[in-house]
């Protein structure tokens, strides 16, 4: 597999090689609302195109052991166990809900499920080696992950595969109206330091060149999904529906009062009405994500290539 840093919507990027500045520390936040799966998953199709579109590009052969670094409610985690049969497969993630849910789904006890923060994991298994590392839409919500990423590169085998997806639509309405509304709320200073962590998320060129200088072959992308979104007369705007189970979340932690959650939820709500109108097809909905893909180099392969074989006189 060959290099490559593609930009779907806006045409051809070029890969940029260089170091990563390292992420400054996070500050310390209020705890986010408890994840909710029945939320999360009022929107599976559509959250889940991505998975299917990232693991599509994972070329490493029949991989013995497959972690799922966030793996969420479990569906698509039980997806890589029927993909792959014969790996032994991790489910890991931070909420409890979560992963209670994952439990149920999973009836023939086919995935490990494990819970930990992507930042505080250890391999509890002896430190044997990953052939495929998969994450996806998590790493937005881990300040630090451009430090961790190495390590998590570092436990693949040679061959293995690394996969990351996350969200780059921070600055799109649906996030900066979020924060507009946060900022004139009465409570604006407990919610700002929750609404920051998308800052986290780096350009795509320096995923591409942080896997690069890690040796890996690299395949990198971002698309924008334009998504529709439908409408029911009686029901909330659907945006806001999609941000609830997910990047609302640090509000309604703060937020726990129902007046107060309310008057922020009518108030960033009318402001979707206007960014993204209600129409008798729905809502068009635009979100972008970004993809890397790095595979470490088969040792086999690269001693092959350095020590060419004698030929026999």
């Amino acid at each position: 597999m060959g290099n490559s840093v593609r930009q779907d919507d806006t045409g051809g990027a070029a890969v940029v090689r260089g170091t990563v500045s390292p992420t400054p520390e996070a500050a310390e936040t209020p705890p986010d609302a408890a994840w909710d799966p029945a939320q999360y998953g009022r929107f599976a199709e559509e959250r889940s195109r991505p998975f299917h579109e990232l693991v599509a590009r994972i070329r490493t052969p029949s991989p013995r052991r497959v972690l799922d670094l966030g793996c969420g409610p479990g569906e698509l985690t039980l997806q890589l166990a029927q993909r792959w049969p014969d790996a032994h497969v991790i489910g890991l993630d931070s909420s409890p809900e979560m992963l209670e849910r994952a439990r149920a789904l999973d009836v023939d006890a086919r995935v490990e499920w494990a819970q930990s923060r992507a930042e505080d994991w250890v391999d509890a298994a002896g430190g044997e080696p990953f052939d495929v590392i998969v994450t996806n839409a998590t790493l937005q919500w881990v300040p630090t992950h451009l430090r961790l990423i190495p390590a998590w590169f570092g436990a693949l085998r040679p061959g293995g595969t690394f996969a990351m997806q996350v969200p780059a639509n921070f600055d799109a309405p649906s996030h900066r109206l979020m924060r507009e509304v946060a900022a004139r709320h009465a409570r604006a200073e407990d919610l700002a330091p929750g609404l920051d962590r998308a800052r986290s998320v780096a350009l795509l060129e320096t995923y591409a060149a942080l896997l690069l200088d890690l040796g890996a072959e690299v395949d990198a992308w971002e698309t924008t999904y334009l998504q529709v979104l439908a409408t029911r007369e009686d029901a909330a705007h659907p945006v806001l529906e999609w941000v609830r189970g997910t990047g609302l979340r640090p509000v309604l932690g703060v937020l726990t009062e129902a007046e107060e959650r309310a008057a922020f939820l009518t108030d960033y709500e009318r402001e979707l009405d206007l960014a993204y109108p209600r129409r008798g097809f729905g809502v068009l909905f635009p979100f972008t994500r970004l993809f890397a893909v790095g595979r470490k180099p088969d040792s086999a392969a690269e001693k092959m290539t350095e020590e060419p074989a004698e030929i026999a006189s």
